[in-house]
């Protein structure tokens, strides 16, 4: 028997409400920023950052309210389809809308200033590091996986709270260590970054085969076997997606800059 007991309705309410509340804000903040933007600056803001942001921002809302969040408390399939969202595939699409230049862009410039300097900050600077970014996603949901930590999850409003935050938080803060779309004050090779990729990829699997033969505290071993699968399969087609986006900027940043070549043959 499936033994994760749901939250009452009305707090269960008061948690969707309060982790969708920052979403949606963030949809009106960003849009804002595009009008300010645009008024400001001839060339407009690229209509394909909009959509990838607007996606973002549903993928959220989706995890945390409405049929699927509210399948997810009863059943683990339905639980890691909103992880997959929330953890993975929302945090890659807000990373490629490009808040932080949008945001800088909008700001007056003293204030510009400020936000770089905090950029430049030293917890920034090792938070952003890719291997601290990784050990903070992946090892999050070994935690969650492999103690009784998602069964307390569903029986206490705060923790549940604490870990979708978590999951969406570690998930961007991971995807923004790994492909450098926004203004990046602490870069890191790109051997590195794949070095470090390669190796959270395989534990992410690694975790996925885990629960697949040992299913968590209070999960029946039929829903652990196919939310294992959807944690394999569905996160290796994201994480393809990353490696692509990542194998691209690296071959950009290796070819010749098209002044540089016309200044060789014109040598020769």
């Amino acid at each position: 028997m499936y033994m994760v007991h749901p939250h009452h309705d009305g707090n269960e309410l008061i948690g969707q409400i309060f982790l969708t509340l920052p979403f949606v804000i963030a949809l009106f903040l960003y849009v804002y920023a595009v009008i300010l933007t645009q008024r400001r600056y001839q060339k407009q803001w690229p209509i394909y950052r909009i959509v990838f942001w607007f996606t973002g921002i549903i993928c959220t809302a989706v995890s945390v309210i409405g049929p699927l969040a509210q399948l997810a408390v009863v059943d683990f399939r339905a639980h890691m389809m909103t992880h997959l969202l929330l953890g993975m595939l929302a945090p890659l699409l807000l990373v490629l809308a490009a808040p932080m230049t949008l945001l800088l862009r909008t700001l007056p410039v003293n204030k510009a200033r400020l936000v770089t300097r905090l950029l430049k900050s030293r917890p920034l600077r090792i938070l952003s590091n890719p291997v601290v970014a990784a050990l903070l996603n992946v090892g999050g949901l070994w935690l969650l996986y492999t103690t009784n930590l998602y069964m307390l999850m569903h029986q206490h409003l705060v923790i549940h709270i604490m870990v979708h935050m978590h999951v969406f938080l570690v998930g961007y803060l991971f995807t923004i260590s790994i492909i450098y779309i926004d203004l990046t004050t602490h870069r890191t090779s790109f051997t590195f970054r794949s070095v470090v990729l390669l190796l959270a990829l395989a534990a992410h699997a690694i975790l996925s085969k885990y629960i697949y033969a040992n299913p968590p505290a209070g999960i029946i071993k039929l829903q652990a076997e196919t939310g294992g699968m959807l944690m394999y399969y569905g996160g290796d087609a994201i994480e393809i997606l990353l490696i692509v986006i990542l194998c691209y900027q690296w071959f950009k940043s290796t070819k010749p800059r098209e002044g540089f070549l016309q200044k060789q043959i014109i040598s020769q």
